[in-house]
């Protein structure tokens, strides 16, 4: 069981914060190391060569150790959640009439690069649980699997669900989309952290997490794994 971590954390005794989903506390280590990499800063003749690669190394290894992925240089440190997806889109290419899954009600990071790419090559965006049936009642995996089919390129999917922390069954939806041929693409940025995550697993194609809410990060950083696809 894990013990009380208060002390690693700048919060008064009267204030007990549990949402993480919005953003996370900062850790005191990380104002610590982003307070030093200010500093050093202000000697820029004492930076080396080194200091530009240390850091950016041990974030990519430790988020590799945490989600087990087998090549920490398949990691790349990004500034947003929506970069990191506009990254993989710009790498997708669509035939007239492919189709891209999401859900409904979807977090904009993760819908508005598709939708341009939709737009500017002839895909088709479908979403899933955008019958008005109350959260509480829809099965988001079945409706996913459901719609997967030969003409779907991407599936672009959370763990969850971002306002109402539906869970999804990720290796049904993942062999599912590899039956077809099609691209996973993950925001775990809801989830990674405080959830269990097995790259082994679910292996998707692309795995991409803001760094200030579940990882305990700073705003403005986080990490993407992208696959060899």
């Amino acid at each position: 069981m894990l013990s009380c971590q208060r002390s690693e954390f700048e919060l008064p005794d009267h204030i007990h914060y549990l949402n993480c989903a919005y953003m996370s506390p900062q850790l005191k280590s990380v104002s610590e190391v982003g307070t030093a990499a200010l500093l050093q800063k202000g000697k820029p003749w004492e930076i080396s060569t080194d200091d530009f690669f240390k850091g950016p190394l041990k974030v990519k290894q430790n988020f590799s150790k945490l989600v087990n992925i087998e090549d920490h240089r398949r990691v790349a440190i990004i500034p947003s959640a929506s970069y990191g997806i506009a990254t993989v889109a710009a790498n997708v290419k669509l035939k007239p009439g492919a189709e891209i899954l999401m859900l409904a009600e979807q977090f904009p990071s993760n819908v508005y690069s598709w939708k341009r790419i939709a737009d500017e090559q002839g895909g088709i965006l479908r979403m899933a649980g955008s019958d008005h049936t109350s959260f509480k009642d829809r099965n988001l995996t079945e409706n996913l699997l459901g719609m997967i089919n030969e003409r779907t390129k991407v599936l672009a999917i959370g763990h969850n669900h971002w306002a109402d922390g539906h869970l999804l069954d990720l290796k049904a939806l993942r062999k599912a989309t590899r039956d077809v041929g099609a691209f996973l693409v993950i925001d775990g940025t809801q989830s990674v952290g405080a959830l269990p995550f097995d790259m082994a697993e679910i292996d998707p194609d692309a795995l991409i997490c803001a760094g200030y809410k579940w990882l305990m990060g700073p705003y403005a950083v986080g990490v993407a794994y992208y696959g060899s696809a």
